[in-house]
């Protein structure tokens, strides 16, 4: 049961943390996280992973992860998580980055509801859960642009393009195996970084871009 090894679900936290070289006093916050993703999930169809362990380690760290292989100085300004879902990367980000404004957009109501029920409960007033079609909503320019699995990559450069500031970056997180983009005329191209997930997950890579 998931109320049996508290402890556990934060030591793992914490060994993830450390190993990326993140502050670990944000680990009882991300395992509060964990826990009502997974609550959430027993009832809605919010994610596949059921129990906060899983949460955890295949959503939170992988999160993190994302965050500490950015080009930029941490934490930014300002992250719009397009194609949000349950609030990956964007509620983790929220928590272990005070000082930043994150935009989570999804079009899905029942997880916009889950991201605006966990703003409330996890205290995140640096957070903020926007309903809606990325495509589709007046974009507000942010310094970082993440949108995973939304649609095909250049298309999704495209609405990205919108929502990023003239310096900023726009990241599609991908496998580390993945096929090369095509980025749009108006986005150029920057480089590919790679970085592991901790406590033995998956390699990943992103891809960056900027405005043209």
């Amino acid at each position: 049961m998931e109320h049996d090894r508290p402890q556990s679900l934060e030591s793992s936290l914490s060994a993830g943390l450390a190993e990326l070289g993140l502050p670990i006093d944000r680990s009882g916050a991300l395992a509060e996280l964990s826990r009502l993703v997974a609550r959430w999930a027993e009832r809605i169809n919010l994610t596949a992973h059921r129990s906060p362990e899983a949460v955890a380690r295949r959503l939170v760290l992988d999160a993190l992860a994302l965050g500490a292989a950015l080009p930029v100085v941490l934490p930014p300004g300002t992250l719009a998580d397009l194609g949000s879902g349950a609030g990956f990367p964007g509620l983790p980000l929220a928590i272990l980055w005070p000082t930043c404004h994150i935009t989570m957009v999804d079009a899905r109501l029942r997880k916009h509801h889950f991201q605006r029920t966990a703003i409330r409960a996890l205290d995140l007033p640096n957070a903020r859960a926007v309903r809606g079609r990325a495509e589709s909503l007046d974009a507000a320019p942010h310094q970082i642009v993440v949108a995973q699995a939304m649609a095909q990559p250049a298309q999704v450069l495209q609405w990205m393009r919108r929502w990023a500031t003239p310096d900023g970056w726009l990241v599609v997180p991908q496998s580390d195996s993945a096929p090369s983009i095509a980025a749009p005329a108006d986005v150029r191209f920057e480089a590919i970084r790679r970085y592991q997930v901790p406590l033995g997950g998956p390699a990943r890579s992103l891809w960056l871009g900027r405005p043209a």
